[in-house]
């Protein structure tokens, strides 16, 4: 790990990009050159259903025609590597397999119909959690559902608050627990959710900084 400033553009290649896009990247871009800090390329390709044949290359082409480039990425190679999520999976299982050891996780069955009805019961206050902890303590021990499908949620805490710092907006704090519920870090289908991979990869690279 290092202290050094060092930004990150993370494409999906689900299709062209777009203006909106394009204005983060250049923003994200300006931040980090500005500052002389050092550049990433991450092709976050892991929404496999929406991932479209060449949407990669193309990205990597816009970018390079608004006249941004990088230090490290898919296509000039760096010493994070690889650049590409599809190619970083066995980093993914092995956080979860961390998260399984510390007891951090557990598998859900819930499906999104079940999830939406437990959310909306009137029990459940305007500030209760997305996910009711339905499968919280249904599996203990490692152990796992025998015969339906599972996903594998993150655990919060009551009370459990994450602290940061924006740049803009500055210190913010979320109640975690009330504000996101047990989230998703392992598909059904043994994809890694967007809130696994982005964290093991901003921090297997030193990201310091992330502008959406």
């Amino acid at each position: 790990m290092t202290h050094a400033l060092v930004g990150r553009l993370a494409p999906s290649p689900t299709g062209a990009q777009h203006v909106g896009n394009a204005r983060t990247y250049l923003l994200a871009w300006l931040s980090i050159r500005s500052r002389g800090g050092r550049l990433i390329l991450r092709m976050e390709d892991i929404d496999s259903p929406r991932i479209k044949a060449g949407a990669a290359q193309q990205a990597i082409d816009d970018l390079r025609w608004l006249g941004l480039d990088w230090d490290e990425g898919p296509d000039v190679g760096g010493a994070a590597g690889p650049y590409v999520q599809t190619e970083r999976m066995p980093r993914y299982q092995a956080a979860l397999a961390q998260l399984q050891a510390a007891q951090a996780v557990y598998p859900c069955v819930c499906t999104r119909s079940d999830v939406a009805a437990a959310a909306s019961a009137p029990h459940v206050g305007q500030e209760g959690p997305r996910y009711a902890g339905t499968c919280a303590g249904r599996w203990l021990d490692g152990a796992t559902p025998p015969d339906r499908p599972f996903c594998w949620r993150f655990r919060t805490r009551a009370g459990q608050t994450q602290t940061f710092v924006d740049v803009v907006h500055g210190r913010q704090t979320c109640r975690v627990y009330e504000e996101l519920g047990d989230f998703v870090v392992c598909k059904s289908d043994g994809a890694p959710a967007y809130q696994l991979a982005v964290v093991v990869d901003d921090h297997a690279m030193g990201v310091t900084e992330v502008l959406r």
